[in-house]
């Protein structure tokens, strides 16, 4: 904390400064924090795993043999870099004998078979409006750079991230053997192939509504779009089952993707093709392309001054691909009984405190609160791990070339997906890994998920104060509860089904008050007159002022009738907002600023502090902040959604 600062001024400085004057960002890192930090703690154990794993060869378990096989494979340093880029040779020759457009849409879907993404994406996923079931899903991608924006943007930083990516495309072609006139020949037919696909892509704000891309129409309309593309061929080509239905989520993108396929040149689409094959595997090669491949996007693009440790870089490659045989490592050791207990007792408390919001609110209607009180009593919820792990049954992991076991494992998990197609959804499953920090809101599961590799000090503790924990990891519970009602999750039911349950007084209030919330983040200003972009965020920034709120009304419930000593000086109200506060405490690097404004949900995490305070009357009333104070909005202008 920094003292010197009146929490009446600047809280996020008041509860952190001084932690923040006193830190640096470590040279491999692209920001450093709380949620960094806990993060690196997670890989150490996770290392220690894998090394005990590793070294127990044949005679460990099966979870053991695939974490230590794959983990060996990925250490072996001297063996990567003999091996060069000669993994890929035969995709390389595939590409090379391409011959026309039908050519071209068959390996763009054998390489999606292979986890590569050039083009477009294809996967399954819940049918919004019958959630129950999985369908097959067709959406915009391709691209090379981070979003759409970056190949769209005038500005000057734009410009010259398109140059460095330019370049970095042009020297990932010479690794592959290329001369650089060639090389930069190619790069540039790559950028305007790729500048075509993001000018068709829709804007991440469109796509905050769901029912802009839902499509959903049998697999023979897919011509009224994209003409005579043969798609049962590529269909086959990426391994899917057969199907009947598909949702074709921006079908704008795919008429342009059709039109391109056939107006570029077959040695263009070849150079493309190489380049995101190239681009997908470089981190798993010898060290010029992992080198390459750092320089352009760890450097250019996020600003770190230095790779991470290649046994960081191995092990989250591990706890991505085969992560649910990883964690039930790792939940036996790191993660007790006890703290899933606590969880489940903050979690009701919260849905409790949330119940009882609801009907207390005065600008939603009594149909839409019972609608609203149904669906968060259907919410479900799940802690620490998956009460069934993952079927690895077909995975062939061994301590052969690295980058072949990330071929195999990525090719894995897209025939994982796809046999789901047609099938009903599985509920049990989680879309992330025990150990990562981290939570989610599925709107198509109405649920809530909680991995074991956040629940620990200082984001929750066993023998934390209920201030503590309700002001961290309730704020975290509340943030991911009111997700189901935010912009976005509003227009999912409590079956988790696309619909309008909302009636239109509800939701035009409703939209005053999220029109304000983009209104008060468009005006905070991050870095060189960058702004927040209020659209962009509105979702995370009404679920963190949701959640503050909600997880307040908690702490206060779990505290009646409690002893409220004080701590350090502070009392139990006070302690929940500065543990608020410590939650998001960062420091970031310009570069990763500038990625993240443009990419991430999330505001920047000085304004997901102050901005949700400065709505909160319970905050003025803890701290004594006056009228007209920084820290305190004017009566007219504070919002109060939940």
């Amino acid at each position: 904390m920094d003292l010197s600062v009146k929490p009446q001024d600047n809280f996020y400085l008041y509860a952190n400064g001084t932690w923040l004057k006193n830190n640096t960002i470590p040279a491999q890192y692209t920001w450093w924090g709380t949620a960094p930090i806990l993060r690196d703690k997670n890989v150490e154990n996770l290392n220690k795993l894998c090394i005990a794993a590793a070294a127990k060869g044949a005679a460990g378990s099966p979870a053991e043999r695939v974490v230590g096989d794959y983990y060996s494979s990925g250490m072996d340093e001297a063996a990567v870099n003999a091996a060069g880029f000669a993994p890929l040779q035969t995709e390389l020759d595939r590409i090379k004998a391409l011959a026309g457009p039908a050519d071209i849409l068959l390996e763009i879907g054998h390489l999606h078979a292979l986890g590569v993404t050039p083009g477009f994406q294809f996967g399954s996923g819940a049918d919004s409006k019958d959630s129950g079931m999985d369908i097959a899903q067709m959406e915009q991608g391709g691209l090379g750079l981070p979003d759409r924006d970056y190949y769209i943007n005038d500005d000057d930083k734009s410009k010259k991230i398109r140059e460095e990516y330019l370049a970095h495309v042009s020297k990932t072609l010479q690794l592959l053997g290329d001369s650089p006139d060639v090389a930069g020949q190619e790069a540039a037919a790559i950028m305007s192939l790729e500048s075509a696909l993001a000018t068709a892509s829709t804007s991440r704000e469109v796509l905050r509504n769901p029912y802009s891309r839902y499509h959903k129409m049998p697999v023979a309309d897919l011509a009224k779009f994209t003409g005579d593309l043969d798609w049962k061929a590529y269909y086959a080509a990426v391994g899917a089952p057969a199907f009947e239905q598909v949702n074709l989520a921006e079908p704008d993108f795919f008429k342009a993707f059709s039109e391109r396929l056939h107006s570029t040149s077959v040695a263009d689409w070849q150079s493309y093709l190489r380049w995101h094959l190239a681009n997908g595997f470089s981190p798993y090669m010898s060290d010029p392309f992992v080198q390459e491949n750092y320089h352009f996007n760890g450097q250019v693009l996020s600003g770190t001054k230095e790779m991470r440790s290649r046994w960081k870089r191995v092990v989250g490659e591990v706890d991505g691909d085969a992560g649910d045989l990883l964690a039930q490592l790792y939940v036996e050791q790191y993660f007790p009984p006890e703290a899933k207990a606590r969880m489940i007792e903050l979690i009701d408390n919260l849905k409790a405190a949330l119940r009882e919001d609801i009907a207390s609110l005065t600008w939603m209607d009594e149909p839409t609160k019972a609608k609203a009180v149904e669906k968060l009593n259907a919410l479900g919820v799940k802690v620490g791990y998956p009460d069934k792990w993952r079927d690895y049954t077909g995975l062939v992991i061994d301590r052969g070339p690295y980058v072949q076991n990330v071929m195999r494992a990525q090719a894995f998990e897209v025939r994982r997906q796809l046999n789901k197609i047609g099938k009903p959804v599985d509920k049990t499953e989680w879309y992330m890994t025990a150990p990562t920090f981290n939570a989610y809101y599925a709107p198509s599961k109405n649920e809530i998920v909680f991995p074991a590799g956040i629940l620990q000090p200082p984001v929750f503790g066993l023998g934390y104060d209920d201030a503590s924990n309700y002001g961290s990891i309730g704020s975290v519970i509340g943030h991911e509860m009111t997700h189901g009602f935010d912009d976005h999750g509003r227009q999912y039911d409590a079956h988790g089904n696309l619909a309008d349950w909302w009636s239109t007084a509800s939701a035009n209030n409703y939209k005053v008050r999220s029109d304000a919330i983009v209104k008060e983040f468009n005006d905070y200003t991050v870095l060189d007159g960058l702004h927040v972009m209020g659209q962009r965020t509105q979702g995370e920034n009404i679920a963190d002022l949701g959640g503050l709120k909600i997880s307040y009304i908690a702490m206060e419930k779990a505290l009646a009738g409690k002893p409220r000593p004080l701590i350090d000086g502070f009392t139990p109200e006070q302690r929940f907002f500065i543990s608020y506060a410590s939650y998001y405490r960062a420091l970031v690097r310009p570069e990763s600023r500038r990625l993240r404004i443009q990419a991430d949900p999330h505001s920047p995490e000085e304004f997901r502090t102050n901005g949700p305070l400065s709505n909160s009357p319970a905050f003025f009333d803890a701290f004594n902040v006056p009228e007209g104070a920084p820290m305190r909005r004017p009566a007219a202008d504070l919002i109060q959604i939940w």
